[in-house]
């Protein structure tokens, strides 16, 4: 019988990954809430700078240890968010059984320790489920066009396995578990080598190196800023009744890889070249929410435009990479209008 806790108004949270891109930002906003936080991190993709300065919060605890294994949290948890895999293909594909595993194994056991605490959880699944999709923009009764013996499905079918996992759940009444379909997300703590390629255009940029562009550069992505991510996270796990189906998280923007190209290197001020290599192979053309799902159930809509939230997204990586030209010259970052924006975000 399924048994959710509400007991206290401030709640405990667990999430996986959170010392990660996403999962680090979902911590401060959870805490900025006045819930209290366990951040469980294997550090294989996370880093503890991206926690550290929450490690002196009284509502914040940190563990390091790998979802795979089986976790004993005694105190009461009422939210389980599942962050816990690494999600750019460089990435993925370093360790392609561990990814398979954490997606499966380490899924099931978060499943099983929110079935102990009556905690609701929810799963951060990818629209990479979609595959190289042959409908457009994707909608989450789409079935996709995923490869499953491809360099890729370690990811993507590890990430569907892990869907079926959390409704059979819920079917049976065990667990209250959501599932949120993450598209293209971009912001401050991005790793400088996570591959990504809003990561790799500024990074390069800022080094001077030629802008690489896999393929012809006409390929699509939408990108969305990380704090309207943690937004839709955060009402995903909180709206009552559970929706019961996946929930597409993502800005419906589409840009093509040129387009992205050309504006890092407009808003730079650089004129380093494009680079053209080879695709990857089962590397999706397409890729566009169709988000009216979260705008009917949620309420939800992402409120950042691309051009500003690259700009803190730029600022962030010149005065943290170490390499940068204004991380050396000392140029401040813009510290304020970034934590104003995020704030906003969070609100709307």
């Amino acid at each position: 019988m399924l048994h959710v806790n509400h007991r206290r108004k401030g709640k405990t949270a667990l999430v996986a990954g959170g010392a990660g891109f996403v999962g680090s930002h979902l911590c401060d906003a959870l805490l900025g809430r006045g819930d209290t936080v366990i951040c469980v991190d294997s550090y294989i993709t996370g880093s503890r700078d991206n926690v550290r300065p929450l490690m002196n919060h009284p509502g914040f605890r940190l563990i390091e240890e790998d979802i795979c294994a089986v976790l004993k949290i005694d105190e009461p948890l009422d939210q389980i968010y599942n962050l816990a895999c690494a999600a750019s293909p460089p990435q993925y594909q370093a360790d392609p059984v561990h990814t398979m595993m954490t997606c499966v194994a380490g899924t099931g056991n978060l499943l099983a320790l929110a079935e102990q605490h009556g905690a609701s959880f929810l799963q951060a699944s990818t629209s990479e489920v979609y595959g190289d999709p042959a409908e457009h923009p994707q909608r989450e009764d789409y079935r996709g066009n995923v490869s499953c013996t491809g360099p890729r499905a370690c990811y993507d079918e590890g990430k569907r396995a892990a869907e079926a996992l959390c409704f059979d759940m819920l079917r049976v009444r065990r667990v209250d578990a959501r599932v949120a379909r993450i598209f293209n997300t971009y912001g401050p703590r991005m790793q400088a080598n996570d591959g990504r390629i809003v990561s790799n255009l500024i990074v390069q940029a800022l080094s001077g190196k030629p802008l690489t562009i896999y393929g012809s550069g006409t390929q699509t992505r939408s990108f969305c800023y990380v704090s309207d991510l943690v937004g839709g996270l955060i009402a995903l796990m909180n709206v009552r009744p559970n929706p019961g189906m996946p929930v597409n998280l993502g800005n419906p923007g589409e840009f093509t890889i040129n387009e992205l190209a050309e504006m890092v290197r407009s808003m730079m001020a650089v004129r380093t070249v494009l680079a053209y290599k080879a695709l990857p192979k089962d590397d999706p053309q397409r890729r566009r929410p169709d988000i009216s799902r979260a705008m009917e159930l949620l309420d939800w809509q992402p409120t950042v435009p691309l051009a500003e939230g690259l700009r803190y997204t730029i600022d962030w990586f010149a005065a943290n990479l170490d390499d940068s030209p204004r991380k050396r010259t000392g140029a401040p970052r813009s510290r304020r209008r970034m934590a104003a924006s995020q704030a906003a975000s969070l609100e709307s």
